[in-house]
C-alpha cells in the first residue's frame, strides 16, 4: 500500500512497537471496550437480535483490533492494510443474505473514538518524555484514521460482492419480516417459503461456537429433520454459525426425539422456543429461540440445549452480565461460591415445593441428606428461602447457567 506520511524515527517506532507488544496481550479486554458500542451506534434491530452474528460482529472487531496491532509490532507507524479473511467474508455474506446492510462508517467511527482514548493513556503512561509522546501520537494517529478508512472501503466491498453472488437472500428476507412482526397474510408466507402456517409451530436456533465445526451444525440440523418424524420443517442459514428451524404440525410436535437428536451432537448448541400456533405462533416461539440463544451466549454458559420456558425469568433478570452478578451476589452472600451440591439440593428443594421427599427423589439422595444440605446452603444464603423463595431460586438457577459468573469479575 502507498504510504502517506513519513517513516518514524528509530525511538518512536521502539515506543511504538513495545506498546503494541503490550496490548495484544490485553485484547479481549480491549475489544469488550468498544465492540458492544460501536454495534448499538448502527441501531440494526435484525443484527441486535441475533446472539451468532452479534458475535460474529465482536469476532470482527478483534480481527481488526490484532491486524492493527501486529502490524505495529512488524512495521511501527506505517499505513495497515485491512485483513478481509474467510470468517469475516462469510459473516459478509450472512449479512447480505439476510438483508442486513451495517453502517461500517459508523461503527468505525465509535470504536475509533473509544480505542483512541485508551492509546492515549497508554501512551502518556508509557512514554518518556514529551517529545517521544507527541513523535508516537502524530504517526500513530495518522496510522489508525486511515486503517479505519481502509477497513470501511474493504468491508464495503465485500458487502458488494457477496450481494452480487446471492440467489437465495429474497427467501431470507421474507423469514426476516415475518420474524421481525411485518404485517403479512399466511397464504403469502406459506406460497413463497412452501410451509404451512395455520398450524403449531416450534421455532429453533441451532448454532457453533467454532466456525470450523460447520459440517457438525449441517449434520446435526439434518438429525433433528429426522427426528421431528411426520411433521414438517422448514430451515434458515441465518448465518456461518448458526440455523434457524421451525418444526410444525397439527398438534404440539413431540420434543422428546428432537432432543435426542440434540444431544448427540458434541460441538452444537440449540436454543428453543415455546410452541405458538399460526403465522403470530412461528414468529413467536423463534423469538423465544432467539432470546434463549442471547441469553446463554451473554451469560457466558456452556450449555447446550436451552428452552426459552425455562429460563424466561432469568432472561428478563440479566439483561446484562454485571447486573446478573450484582443480583446473584446480593441474593446468595456466600452460598454463590459454596458447594455445587449445596447450591443444587436448595434450589431441587424449591423446584420441588419445599418437599424434601421429592427434593430427595429427584437427587437421587438419602432424605437426610437433602435436609442436611438445604439447612446448610439457606444458612449460607444471604437472603433466606423462607423469605424470598423466588429470588433464591432464580439466583441459583443464573449460577446453573453460568457457574463462573460470580468469580468472573464484570467487564
Amino acid at each position: 500500500m502507498d504510504e502517506l506520511w513519513p517513516t518514524p524515527s528509530s525511538e518512536v517506532a521502539d515506543a511504538i512497537r513495545s506498546l503494541c507488544q503490550r496490548l495484544l496481550t490485553e485484547t479481549d479486554a480491549l475489544v469488550d471496550a468498544f465492540a458492544r458500542p460501536s454495534l448499538l451506534a448502527q441501531n440494526d434491530p435484525a443484527l441486535l437480535a441475533d446472539a451468532s452474528l452479534v458475535e460474529e460482529d465482536r469476532e470482527l472487531n478483534r480481527s481488526d483490533l490484532v491486524q492493527w496491532l501486529t502490524a505495529n509490532v512488524q512495521q511501527p507507524g506505517r499505513r495497515v492494510e485491512p485483513y478481509v479473511g474467510p470468517r469475516t467474508t462469510a459473516y459478509i455474506n450472512d449479512l447480505v443474505s439476510r438483508g442486513i446492510a451495517p453502517d461500517f462508517a459508523v461503527a468505525w467511527r465509535v470504536a475509533l473514538g473509544i480505542g483512541w482514548r485508551r492509546w492515549l493513556e497508554e501512551c502518556v503512561a508509557d512514554c518518556a518524555g514529551p517529545d517521544l509522546l507527541v513523535g508516537v501520537l502524530d504517526v500513530t494517529a495518522k496510522s489508525l484514521v486511515q486503517y479505519a478508512l481502509d477497513s470501511v472501503a474493504a468491508l464495503r466491498q465485500a458487502g458488494l460482492a457477496a450481494a452480487m453472488g446471492h440467489t437465495d437472500a429474497e427467501g431470507i428476507a421474507l423469514i426476516q419480516l415475518i420474524a421481525n412482526g411485518a404485517p403479512m397474510a399466511e397464504d403469502l408466507a406459506e406460497g413463497r417459503l412452501r410451509y404451512r402456517m395455520a398450524r403449531w409451530h416450534v421455532g429453533l436456533v441451532v448454532w457453533i461456537d467454532d466456525p470450523q465445526e460447520a459440517d457438525a451444525l449441517d449434520k446435526t440440523v439434518s438429525a433433528v429433520r429426522s427426528a421431528a418424524g411426520g411433521g414438517s420443517a422448514l430451515v434458515a442459514r441465518a448465518s456461518g454459525t448458526s440455523r434457524w428451524l421451525w418444526l410444525s404440525g397439527e398438534a404440539v410436535p413431540d420434543f422428546h426425539q428432537v432432543e435426542k437428536a440434540l444431544a448427540t451432537a458434541d460441538k452444537v448448541r440449540a436454543a428453543v422456543g415455546r410452541p405458538g400456533r399460526g403465522l403470530e405462533g412461528f414468529r413467536s416461539s423463534h423469538q423465544d429461540a432467539l432470546a434463549a440463544q442471547a441469553l446463554m451466549i451473554r451469560l457466558g454458559s456452556d450449555r447446550r440445549f436451552t428452552a426459552y420456558a425455562d429460563v424466561e425469568l432469568i432472561d428478563a433478570l440479566t439483561k446484562e452480565r454485571a447486573g446478573a452478578r450484582r443480583f446473584v451476589i446480593n441474593t446468595l452472600g456466600p452460598l454463590a461460591e459454596a458447594d455445587t451440591a449445596l447450591r443444587q439440593a436448595l434450589l431441587t428443594y424449591v423446584q420441588c415445593g419445599f418437599n424434601t421427599t421429592r427434593a430427595a427423589a429427584n437427587l437421587y439422595a438419602h432424605r437426610n441428606t437433602v435436609e442436611r444440605r438445604v439447612s446448610r446452603a439457606n444458612e449460607l444464603s444471604a437472603v433466606k428461602v423462607e423469605d424470598n423463595p423466588t429470588h433464591v431460586a432464580a439466583a441459583l438457577l443464573v449460577l446453573d447457567i453460568a457457574p463462573d459468573i460470580v468469580a468472573i469479575s464484570p467487564g
